[in-house]
């Protein structure tokens, strides 16, 4: 079971660990990248004890990342070279 419902607004980003973070009781901080966010997970771990929380999002806040970079054939546009 979830340690805590969070919302993504209350978590904090860490440049240095390239993840939302947000404090645990242990004294470290449960961690969830942009990468797994964009993917559908939920669950942000605490790296130092066994507790995680539920991440509350809109999931298609995350979803135009990977697919600018991803774009579907039939989504792609023809370019013309000179």
């Amino acid at each position: 079971m979830s340690y805590d419902d969070v919302e993504i607004e209350d978590m904090e980003w860490n440049e240095g660990l390239q993840a939302y973070t947000y404090p645990c009781p242990c004294g470290d901080l449960f961690q969830i990248t942009k990468e797994e966010l964009s993917l559908g997970e939920e669950i942000a771990r605490c790296p130092s004890c066994s507790l995680y929380i539920t991440v509350i999002y809109n999931m298609e806040d995350f979803l135009g990342e990977s697919k600018k970079n991803n774009l579907e054939p039939s989504k792609q546009h023809p370019v013309a070279v000179a």
